[in-house]
């Protein structure tokens, strides 16, 4: 069985990626334990981010996009909660099979956030995006196609990281889409601890936002 400090290594790994290609290496390496190996460190964002789409999406038959879609762990637990249509992109083919794998995603795609989409505007009632938003993964600057792709009306629920709040750019990108009139916050959860079992991430903290789309 997996323990905490075997998550550590491949946490350090991925969080240390030097680019694209080493992250993508490492994520693809990793996929076939990935899910295990998360919940050794006792991985909350899956559980908080399902409690955020059951309040704020009501509409359960509507296109749902999981944006950095891993193993696919998120569309399960939101087809067990009856939404359908579920597409996802992630940049690792390894985590892409095993989200496939499932069976609960109609679309799935190799792509990398930050880059375009290929989807039309106002494709999606929500976006969903968790555990991607943090230092050395996707920029801030990937939250222009989440928008976009949102329909007006639509939700965006995602994790930001707290060191990349700042550091990252997420703060200013989204005061600014808020001055802009395309989002609007409509919740966001105090700091929390996504991997509270982690002997080196332990203390890492994170936070879920929702906004809505206008």
């Amino acid at each position: 069985m997996p323990n905490a400090a075997e998550t550590d290594e491949w946490l350090t790994r991925v969080f240390s990626a030097s680019g694209r290609d080493s992250l993508t290496e490492a994520y693809d390496q990793w996929a076939e334990s990935y899910e295990a190996d998360m919940l050794a460190v006792g991985y909350l964002n899956p559980a908080v981010a399902a409690g955020h789409v059951g309040r704020h999406v009501g509409d359960r038959g509507g296109r749902i996009l999981d944006a950095g879609v891993g193993t696919g762990v998120m569309g399960q637990i939101m087809h067990v909660m009856g939404y359908r249509g579920l597409a996802g992109v992630d940049i690792s083919e390894g985590m892409l099979a095993q989200a496939r794998a499932r069976g609960v995603y109609d679309d799935l795609r190799n792509r990398m956030l930050g880059e375009p989409l290929d989807y039309a505007d106002a494709s999606f009632a929500a976006v969903v995006s968790i555990g991607v938003f943090t230092m050395g993964h996707a920029p801030a600057a990937a939250l222009d196609e989440l928008v976009r792709t949102t329909r007006p009306g639509g939700h965006l629920i995602m994790t930001i990281a707290t060191r990349a709040w700042e550091d990252g750019g997420f703060r200013a990108k989204l005061e600014a889409l808020e001055s802009d009139g395309r989002l609007r916050l409509t919740e966001v959860t105090e700091p929390y601890r996504p991997m509270p079992l982690s002997p080196t991430e332990g203390a890492l903290t994170t936070r879920m936002f929702a906004y809505k789309a206008t």
